[in-house]
């Protein structure tokens, strides 16, 4: 199975290999925390050997994963993993295989095309409705749906769109993977930044066939302790997923388990979920006026989530994002190219202070002034 890359990899291999940019207005997670604001909680005698109690994660980690998404489940119905994009991987290879079909959502997460091709699975892909601020259809799921369909794997909130999946749609959804007993992964990364109503559930709750994922990186600023997690009710997914995950990552790093465990007790959960609403609200009130403000980017604003999907007017998404790296802009944005959509750019309201957000929109502006001239 040789994996190639995909496109939204290779710009930022690409991209961080030259001079680094000045200004960001595509960053997609909450400004991190530091060390320090844990070695309080840490204990100096912990061993930096694996957790040394289970294989499927520290037990304590693995609750207050269930505790943060809402679910009465076994701790055992939880697998950590490093990050979102292993607990992905490790359901890719070990539900899917060779001539099976997996149902996904364009625009979505990509890393879902590209294991499908490594596999030699056939990727559908089901059109969220730009028009209608980036709805998914669970008719239009259910239609694309075959004996030869495997999987289901979406993204609520939506990467790149920040739209959400409705609890009604969920259920529907649930309702359709229990009927045709197939898979219904939901990538959760970006939970907890909701800006227009409540949290939707978590798939691994509504369904025997539902799995969660997720991770600290993009809510709590953690992305590089590397921990997240996949959730499910069937005993044998979380096995075989173990399994794999011996012959790649094997164990857990403690430090990490042990970090996202203090992040995820409620109190500072809360806290940090707070700062990163009250923090991400108010970036995304500026970005939303900036796009109002702009003759050449419509957007529909994202109900959660650090990052959206704008189109631009007569421009090409990657051209712009190029020229924008160029001096004298020397600003990052990523092009929509990244999710098949050659006529966007993404854009993001993470980051905190550092971002430079500022001037990264006086840049963009300047930079559409000239195209337009």
């Amino acid at each position: 199975m040789k994996v190639t890359i995909h496109k939204l990899f290779d710009y930022l291999l690409e991209t961080t290999a030259q001079d680094p940019p000045e200004c960001f207005i595509g960053f997609s997670l909450a400004r991190s925390p530091r060390l320090g604001d844990f070695l309080a909680d840490l204990d100096p005698d912990l061993s930096l050997d694996w957790n040394g109690v289970s294989f499927l994660g520290l037990p304590t980690l693995r609750q207050r994963v269930l505790d943060q998404a809402g679910l009465q489940l076994s701790p055992d119905s939880v697998l950590i993993t490093a990050g979102t994009a292993e607990a992905n991987y490790l359901l890719f290879r070990q539900l899917l295989q060779a001539g099976d079909e997996i149902i996904t959502e364009a625009p979505g997460w990509p890393q879902a095309g590209v294991m499908a091709r490594a596999i030699g699975a056939v990727l559908v892909e089901v059109p969220r409705d730009e028009a209608n601020g980036w709805h998914l259809d669970p008719d239009a799921v259910a239609a694309a749906i075959t004996p030869r369909t495997r999987m289901i794997f979406l993204t609520n909130p939506n990467n790149p769109t920040g739209r959400l999946i409705p609890e009604e749609d969920l259920r529907a959804l649930a309702a359709l993977a229990d009927k045709h007993g197939v898979w219904l992964v939901v990538d959760e990364v970006y939970a907890g930044l909701e800006w227009s109503g409540p949290r939707p559930p978590s798939i691994a709750g509504l369904t025997p066939f539902g799995i969660t994922t997720g991770s600290v990186s993009k809510a709590l600023g953690l992305q590089g302790l590397r921990t997240g997690w996949m959730i499910c009710q069937t005993p044998g997914v979380i096995r075989d997923a173990m399994i794999l995950r011996e012959n790649s990552s094997e164990i857990m790093n403690i430090l990490g388990e042990q970090i996202a465990e203090i992040a995820l007790r409620p109190d500072r959960l809360a806290a940090a979920l707070t700062r990163a609403r009250e923090e991400g609200r108010a970036t995304l009130d500026q970005m939303d006026a900036f796009v109002t403000a702009e003759p050449r980017l419509t957007w529909a604003r994202p109900e959660a989530g650090l990052i959206g999907l704008a189109r631009l007017d007569g421009i090409d998404g990657e051209s712009l994002a190029r020229r924008l790296l160029q001096p004298p802009y020397r600003t990052f944005v990523l092009p929509g190219s990244a999710y098949g959509c050659p006529s966007h750019i993404r854009l993001g309201v993470g980051g905190g202070p550092e971002t430079r957000l500022d001037e990264g929109l006086g840049r963009l502006s300047a930079l559409l002034r000239a195209w337009q001239d």
